[in-house]
């Protein structure tokens, strides 16, 4: 592999040698004029020519021309585009600086260049401006990046107020989430109903579901690649909101001006101090109390044009207590993740752009409680340590290299529990803390052949390890232990590996018709094995086991993506077709048991999942907004599960449909809607009742063979921003939302209630259906200066 790597190099250089006779290099950076911070996927084109190029994360260009005169020409959604005329004469350095579009009456949603999704070969790819998904209605007022993506065609959420997403027939898991090139392994806060990015802490939120660049690895189904802004290096910046259970401010500025700057952006909610003074003493609940809060913090320091330094963390936690006197029991649950990103950017020359990162993150649940003398601790979690390199090359215009490996260390902890009562110390030997390694190269050029035809190609290789301390046990047919392998630290005890091939292409009918194409291999080596519909924080983290192989999939997908009305209108229409292999699921009948290794619940099947998805965007105009529709189906097969036979996946859904409606009235009212629709959940359901000694018995019906009622709801929100006067540098923003318009009944789950007794004939079941939030209005007051 490594070989072939540096043939293709080779070959790329000395290509570009060859044909680089009279040609030269412009190269920088686009940046906001205000701010300072760097524009991602801006678009710098030359007039005259259809060949262009895009920024990359750090907002770095290199385009190279035959000598001559040129004017260069930078577009940037929400920015006045800028013309800089260039006499070609040599390698140029040329950096951008961005005005906003602030003045002009057309409102542009996008942050892609234009015809974008028709000219570039990635499908389904969504890059969504922070300050759209502000837009968008938001539950109980609290803006939401997750609630957004899931109005996308292909992603559908996890259940009613769930912030875990499926995209196209994959489980949560499935999806590489990255923050600052962070991995978050949970989302969501307050069980999942609220995701755990602050909006007022991101810059850039990047969705790839279809076609995965090399770049990216080790999921199935999607990467979600969001970005924290870099903070103001022109001069101190001070947000923040209140709102209906939650409060946020972020503080911005230089560190040097123009060379460094930093950003912290904080929230935290209040449901405990605005319910604990309504919670009687006598009542069940009183001494509970929960609440989550959230720390994003980074700086960045410009050493030179050619290097520059980031340091970027996350810290979150949610905390559930209850402290009663009476009952003497105290119980404390908190969970959460932390990340630290540390990034060196060093420009080696014109056309080679480099990037060192190293990533600590780890996500780890705990439950804690004690009763008079008795002390119980039961614990979670992963946690990492990374270490990547991406090189970014652009040897002539029309080609755009990249490559790079990624080594990451792994330290498992499925599920440990201790406790002691008076001096007798609970500390079973359960062996369930795992240790891996995980590595990988890759390879990916775009390369846009002509006017017709663009090819992105791509190659990762992939590898993955399982290492000591740890002991296998071999048991009698009744799980009794008999004997045991012992590994000690560091020592190999199952190795994994494969190629990952990636291929996507477009061809070009005309300036507004494309047809594209791609197939995607990808491997999975870590797992979330759950036995809920939604991701909680009970939910746990495997790896790749000497009993457990790696997932993978084949996604295949084609498209016909059209433009009208001089780009105001974007269509797309895509189908795709996955298979999934090495599918986890806990064993039929399981139970939880923290005294023996998880991995011995488990069984293992095939999936796949194949449907169309409709997206029709309107990107100009006071009034903008989408339409997205998919059709799908997703289907499971266990050789343990069911009787063997296929089953619909718990997050199979057959029709999804989203409507979202931005409405700029003046400067002063902005309005907004969505409408979402689903077929129901499938559900396993008890579908037939026995009296057998007198206790009421029940027969389950097959895995998901029941539907839950289809899900519909629609939000409305306006935003109300006074008249500014540009003396005041105190600016503030009304936000009034309504979730749930005419508070649509959505279930959550259902249950069977019994009345009467079967000794006199009079009992009656009855299935009930549990439904969580009614019509919600909220208000958030938001300010900036």
């Amino acid at each position: 592999m490594r070989k072939i790597v540096v043939l293709y190099l080779v070959c790329m250089l000395s290509t570009s040698g060859v044909f680089s006779q009279n040609k030269y290099t412009i190269s920088g950076y686009v940046k906001d004029a205000q701010n300072g911070e760097t524009l991602i996927g801006a678009s710098i084109t030359v007039s005259g020519k259809t060949k262009g190029i895009t920024t990359n994360q750090y907002g770095f260009y290199s385009i190279t021309l035959l000598s001559g005169d040129y004017n260069l020409v930078c577009t940037y959604a929400g920015f006045q585009p800028k013309v800089i005329a260039i006499k070609l004469d040599g390698d140029k350095q040329q950096n951008f600086d961005m005005l906003t579009r602030e003045a002009l009456t057309e409102v542009i949603v996008s942050t892609k260049k234009r015809d974008a999704n028709v000219k570039s070969a990635q499908m389904g790819k969504f890059n969504l401006p922070i300050e759209q998904i502000k837009a968008v209605p938001a539950f109980m007022g609290e803006v939401d990046l997750l609630k957004t993506i899931q109005l996308l065609p292909g992603v559908r959420n996890a259940g009613e107020g769930s912030a875990g997403i499926y995209v196209r027939g994959g489980g949560p898991d499935q999806n590489l989430i990255l923050l600052d090139d962070a991995p978050v392994y949970n989302t969501g806060h307050l069980f999942g109903f609220f995701s755990i990015f602050n909006s007022d802490a991101i810059k850039n939120v990047s969705l790839i579901k279809g076609g995965m660049p090399a770049q990216y690895g080790g999921r199935l189904s999607s990467v979600l690649d969001i970005s924290m802004k870099e903070g103001n290096d022109k001069k101190f910046q001070i947000d923040g909101g209140i709102g209906l259970i939650a409060s946020r401010i972020s503080i911005q500025g230089p560190i040097k001006k123009n060379k460094a700057s930093f950003i912290v952006s904080a929230r935290r909610t209040y449901i405990d101090a605005l319910i604990k003074p309504a919670i009687k003493k006598t009542s069940a609940f009183y001494g509970s109390g929960y609440y989550f809060y959230d720390l994003n913090a980074k700086i960045n320091y410009r050493f030179s044009e050619k290097d520059r330094l980031y340091l970027s963390g996350y810290f979150g936690r949610d905390v559930f207590d209850f402290v009663n006197g009476k009952q003497s029991l105290n119980v404390n649950i908190p969970w959460g993740n932390a990340t630290g990103t540390m990034r060196w950017n060093h420009v080696f020359n014109k056309r080679l752009f480099g990037n060192t990162t190293a990533v600590y993150n780890s996500y780890n649940f705990a439950f804690k409680a004690s009763q008079n003398s008795f002390d119980v601790k039961l614990a979670s979690g992963i946690r990492d340590m990374s270490l990547k390199q991406d090189f970014d090359l652009y040897p002539f215009t029309g080609h755009k290299v990249k490559f790079g490996g990624i080594y990451t260390y792994h330290r498992f902890t499925p599920s440990v529990v201790s406790g002691k009562q008076d001096s007798v110390v609970f500390n079973p030997q359960n062996a369930q803390i795992k240790f891996a390694h995980e590595a990988a190269v890759y390879l990916q050029d775009d390369w846009e052949i002509n006017d017709k035809i663009n090819i992105h190609t791509g190659i990762r290789y992939s590898w993955f390890q399982q290492i000591g301390e740890h002991k296998i046990y071999t048991t009698d047919d009744n799980g009794n232990r008999l004997d045991s392998t012992v590994y000690k630290a560091g020592q190999p005890i199952k190795t994994y590996g494969g190629l990952e091939p990636r291929i996507t292409l477009r061809y070009a009918i005309n300036d507004e018709t494309s047809i594209k194409g791609s197939v995607t291999r990808n491997l999975q080596y870590i797992h979330l094995v759950s036995n809920s519909g939604t991701t909680l924080p009970t939910d746990l983290w495997v790896p790749s086991t000497y009993i457990v192989k790696p997932q993978v999939s084949w996604l295949y997908a084609a498209g016909l993506f059209k433009n009208f009305k001089d780009n105001t209108y974007e269509t797309s229409l895509e189908f795709y077709y996955k298979r999934m292999q090495n599918q986890i699921e806990y064993k039929e009948g399981y139970t939880p048991n923290t005294l023996e290794d998880t991995e011995q619940s488990f069984t293992f099947g095939k999936g796949w999942s194949y449907g169309a998805e409709l997206f029709v965007n309107k990107t100009k105009g006071r009034f903008t907004g989408w339409v997205g529709y998919s059709l799908s189906w997703t289907w499971r097969k266990f050789a343990a599960l069911n009787f063997g036979e296929k089953y619909p996946a718990k997050y199979d859904r057959r029709n999804d449909l989203s409507v979202v409606a931005l409405f700029e009235l003046n400067k002063r009212w902005k309005f907004s809607g969505t409408f979402v629709y689903g077929t129901g959940n499938a559900a396993t359901l008890p579908q037939r009742f026995y009296i057998v000694n007198g206790i009421l018995t029940q027969e389950y019906s097959r895995i998901n063979e029941y539907r839950l009622p289809s899900y519909h709801r629609l939000d409305f929100a306006a935003i109300n921003s006074p008249k500014k006067n540009e003396k005041r540098k105190f600016k503030t923003e009304w936000v009034f939302s309504i979730y749930n318009v005419y508070s649509r009944q959505n279930p959550y789950f259902i249950y069977f209630d019994q009345t009467g007794s079967p000794y006199d004939g009079t009992l009656k079941v009855q299935g009930k259906q549990v439904s969580l939030f009614p019509v919600i209005p909220a208000v958030t007051w938001n300010f900036k200066f």
